[in-house]
């Protein structure tokens, strides 16, 4: 399973991302923060768009929160460094490398208890 989350974790970094490489190279905004105007446009064009960036918006706020219980339940430190990915690069790539931490933790603490 280690294994395969940190697939999942890399596709979630690279496959999306492209397109963002994309929109900086093309229009200067990078990772969609230097042009907020563009980007919430961009984001709120159309009821389709709309519905699937609240969806994500939805998604990253529930992630944060259960996030943030599970890293002090397991004792994970520097889960903000995940946060701070999510912000920069979407949410693809860090929540998988967050499972995938979360699970060799939970690993880690079964050893310890043995």
């Amino acid at each position: 399973m280690q294994k395969l989350l940190l697939f999942l974790s890399g596709i979630g970094f690279i496959a999306p991302n492209i397109f963002t490489i994309r929109e900086s190279f093309e229009f200067g905004n990078i990772l969609f923060w230097t042009d907020p105007a563009r980007t919430f446009g961009a984001i709120y064009a159309n009821n389709i768009v709309t519905g699937f960036t609240l969806d994500l918006f939805l998604m990253v706020v529930v992630f944060f929160t259960w996030s943030n219980y599970e890293a002090k339940r397991l004792g994970i430190r520097n889960i903000y460094t995940i946060w701070i990915l999510t912000l920069l690069f979407g949410a693809a790539g860090p929540f998988p490398l967050f499972l995938y931490m979360r699970n060799k933790r939970i690993e880690e603490l079964a050893l310890e208890n043995n």
